[in-house]
């Protein structure tokens, strides 16, 4: 009898962390270049811009956990600072803020509950985060990079910031709900990630109304979006 091939084993450990590594890079890279598209949006009351890399962020926390989402929250904003944005480290700090507070959220929620409602729980209570730790760095920060008195902020964030910070959430938390199952499918099929652990879905009828909530909840922020931007 031949001994056994005690080799092979600790390699599969190595590949699957290449894969999961490769797919990072490759979510970190399109974030950047979605981040890049949304410059093109018109600005939320001249100086805040609605931003959808946040959603390609949210599917790789969903995908290999919130220490992902916090490293990719990090690598992004970095490269903007650097390449694609004229507001510093301040603007920096505040992408991190934002981007870390909602995607981490989400990611470590959805990595306890492994399931639609977990997925949907996990960016609704993102959408709060983010919301709740903007208005405190817009209240900090505003006054620093943009010359607003501060009292001029205060009475802002109910009427500018919250608004603005439930729109940006809730439109990256629609396009997450709508985009991450055929973005994981993909991924799956070019052996990328990982097949799933979670227990499949219990027939059409959920993954209808799954659909079609996450298609009325993108159709509705994206017309608050638009409002906001003063399109409609």
């Amino acid at each position: 009898m031949s001994d056994p091939n005690t080799s092979a084993i600790p390699s599969v450990r190595p590949r699957s962390t290449v894969k999961s590594l490769t797919s990072m890079a490759m979510l970190t890279a399109i974030a950047y270049v979605v981040m890049l598209l949304s410059k093109m949006l018109p600005q939320v009351y001249g100086f805040l811009q609605l931003d959808l890399k946040d959603t390609v962020i949210c599917i790789g926390g969903f995908l290999f956990g919130p220490m992902a989402a916090a490293a990719i929250s990090l690598v992004v904003p970095l490269l903007e600072m650097f390449f694609a944005s004229d507001t510093g480290f301040i603007g920096f700090v505040m992408n991190v803020a934002a981007t870390a507070s909602f995607c981490c959220t989400a990611a470590f929620v959805y990595r306890r509950i492994h399931t639609r409602k977990g997925a949907i729980l996990g960016l609704s209570l993102g959408v709060a985060v983010l919301t709740g730790v903007m208005l405190l760095w817009n209240y900090l920060i505003t006054p620093i990079y943009q010359g607003i008195p501060r009292d001029v902020v205060a009475a802002m964030l109910p009427t500018v910031f919250l608004p603005f910070n439930l729109v940006k959430g809730g439109l990256n938390m629609a396009v997450t709900l709508v985009l991450y199952k055929p973005v994981v499918t993909a991924l799956r099929r070019a052996h990328l990630v990982p097949e799933s652990t979670a227990p499949a879905a219990n027939g059409k009828r959920l993954n209808v109304g799954y659909l079609l909530f996450s298609l009325a909840l993108l159709v509705t922020f994206v017309l608050i979006a638009l409002v906001l931007m003063g399109i409609l």
